[in-house]
């Protein structure tokens, strides 16, 4: 795949799937204080089966064997009060998806899904899975094989009425957990118990979910094993390579992870100016078209970083020091001793994620003694979308290994 076909489909991978769902117009359903959810589809066997042996391999440009659907999957959307930490704890509305099996049984494992970076556009999330190739993946191979796959699109994304928080950590990991709080409400309303829950995530998604794990340890949930690919898990040191050693396969579009998090600070810390401090003036209103969702052709995106930020930051010690880097580097949830087994994919050739940064959560738990985490590579020939498309296949094998302890 070319670097500009692939530059194409990363900003707008609907356009490979379509909407594929109907809209079946049935009313909302209000369970508990403030939750509501409503069908919004059903996905047969089939569709389910071109998921995985058409659709998936179109998206991810990885060929993988996965595992047949043999159920049909119901789809709900879900709409349930939060709040966000970083904002004095304001309240608000957010949304996600519940995706529910067709099989005539009463128990089923459940897994939450953590989607992946979202840059066009506010619906590529769970919560509308025909504009999300990443999540219609997920519900191909664990919904079709009787998973309840639950995934909360981040504040700002889906219907959320906020600004975009991207990798502000606290209010993501609220919108996960107060969607798994609500899920249990739903799930109950339509009769379903859960047996194992477990948690997976790509790119911003395994990012996300490194940090739940510790929020369900610290709240007693049961977590029987997660998954992560191409985990962006030490923000910091991400971006210090990006700036101060840059490699010949990064992606061009690698600028928009410091636009959507620069910008995202911003207004969840309540620091004006941080990203007119970062970036270029002749760059800085494209990265707020960018920020916002506005219309932005794909030849507009600022791939070169010298052209969209300033020269300053690319002194390590000036960016350390920046009030932007000091609030990157607290994005490293691995620092501490995970109990949750974990197994993290990463692609050989991922043109976001260095396999040193990748591999560096199993080297820091081995470091201080532990062995819950494994980094795994996912190929030589697996780049950002290849690495996921792997780990699907292999978190589902192993996922199901785990259920049955």
């Amino acid at each position: 795949m070319t670097t500009r076909r692939a530059f194409h489909l990363l900003f707008f991978p609907a356009l490979l799937f379509g909407a594929m769902l109907a809209t079946h117009g049935a009313p909302a359903i209000p369970v508990g204080t403030g939750v509501k959810y409503e069908l919004i589809g059903r996905l047969e066997i089939d569709r389910l089966n071109r998921i995985l042996t058409n659709d998936a391999p179109a998206f991810t440009g990885q060929s993988v064997a996965y595992t047949p659907a043999r159920n049909a999957v119901r789809l709900f959307r879900v709409t349930y009060p939060s709040f966000m930490p970083e904002r004095a704890n304001r309240p608000t509305l957010a949304s996600g998806l519940i995706a529910i099996p067709v099989t005539g049984g009463k128990t089923m494992p459940l897994v939450s899904y953590q989607h992946g970076t979202v840059v066009l556009g506010k619906h590529a999330v769970p919560s509308f899975p025909e504009e999300s190739p990443e999540t219609l993946l997920m519900l191909a191979q664990f919904a079709g094989q009787g998973y309840v796959v639950i995934g909360a699109d981040y504040f700002g994304l889906g219907t959320s009425p906020e600004a975009e928080g991207y990798t502000v950590m606290g209010s993501h990991e609220q919108a996960c957990l107060d969607l798994y709080s609500a899920s249990q409400g739903v799930l109950e309303n339509e009769g379903i118990k859960t047996s194992g829950f477990f948690l997976s995530g790509w790119s911003q998604g395994g990012l996300v979910t490194m940090a739940l794990v510790a929020k369900f340890e610290n709240i007693a949930i049961p977590v029987r094993a997660a998954g992560t690919a191409a985990a962006q898990c030490d923000a910091f040191a991400m971006l210090n390579g990006y700036l101060s050693f840059p490699r010949k396969i990064d992606a061009p579009w690698v600028c928009t992870l410091f636009i959507l998090s620069a910008f995202s600070y911003e207004q969840y810390y309540g620091l004006p100016g941080l990203a007119e401090a970062l970036f270029t003036p002749e760059q800085y209103e494209l990265a707020r078209r960018i920020y916002r969702k506005e219309p932005v052709k794909p030849e507009e995106f600022p791939g070169d970083l010298h052209k969209l930020i300033r020269k300053d930051y690319f002194d390590p010690q000036y960016f350390a020091q920046s009030a932007y880097g000091r609030l990157m580097h607290q994005v490293a949830p691995y620092r501490r001793v995970i109990k949750t087994p974990v197994q993290m994919y990463y692609g050989d050739i991922d043109e976001c994620l260095s396999v040193g940064i990748a591999r560096l959560p199993m080297v820091y738990q081995q470091s201080i003694g532990n062995d819950t985490v494994e980094a795994i590579s996912a190929g030589a020939s697996a780049n950002h979308r290849g690495a996921f498309a792997v780990a699907v296949a292999r978190w589902k094998t192993w996922f199901d290994l785990q259920a049955s302890k």
